[in-house]
């Protein structure tokens, strides 16, 4: 019996230590405190996934990103290029077309709906608060939304 409870005993330590050893802290998951500059900030990094399959089976392209060493929030102009940590937002550009769109809302999925069947090619780059792209900071995305996808996405009310 004692054997039975010195190794419980072991299993249960092991799982504590080992727990706390891959806990994370906020500041490891939500990043710096806007209460602190930071010195030497790392470059901005942005991260996209490949569009959801599901999505482009409806015809609506969806990407799940994230970024590092910046916040994206709708703030803008030259004095918030001075805050820290950094600022930006997203451009995102579709099939090569001469206009786009500055996405600020950090909900981690770009959603691009309505998208006809064929070859399609969406463009993503991380940018400063005064819209200058960070170099490097961009993902292009060339795929194919499928003949059987609706070409039209329903709206409430419409």
């Amino acid at each position: 019996m004692t054997m039975l409870i010195k190794t419980l005993a072991a299993v249960a330590a092991g799982t504590v230590l080992a727990t706390s050893a891959f806990a994370q802290t906020a500041r490891e998951i939500r990043g710096a405190s806007p209460y602190v500059a930071i010195e030497n900030e790392p470059a901005p990094k942005l991260i996209v996934d490949p569009p959801l399959p599901e999505g482009l089976a409806i015809g609506v392209y969806w990407a799940q990103y994230r970024v590092e060493n910046l916040r994206i929030v709708p703030v803008f102009g030259a004095g918030a290029l001075q805050v820290s940590p950094r600022i930006g937002h997203l451009h995102v550009i579709v099939d090569d077309l001469p206009w786009w769109w500055a996405d600020a809302s950090d909900n981690n999925t770009v959603d691009i709906a309505g998208l006809p069947p064929g070859e399609h090619k969406v463009k993503i780059a991380l940018v400063d608060a005064n819209h200058n792209f960070i170099p490097g900071q961009e993902v292009t995305h060339t795929f194919t939304v499928p003949a059987s996808a609706k070409s039209t996405h329903a709206h409430n009310g419409n």
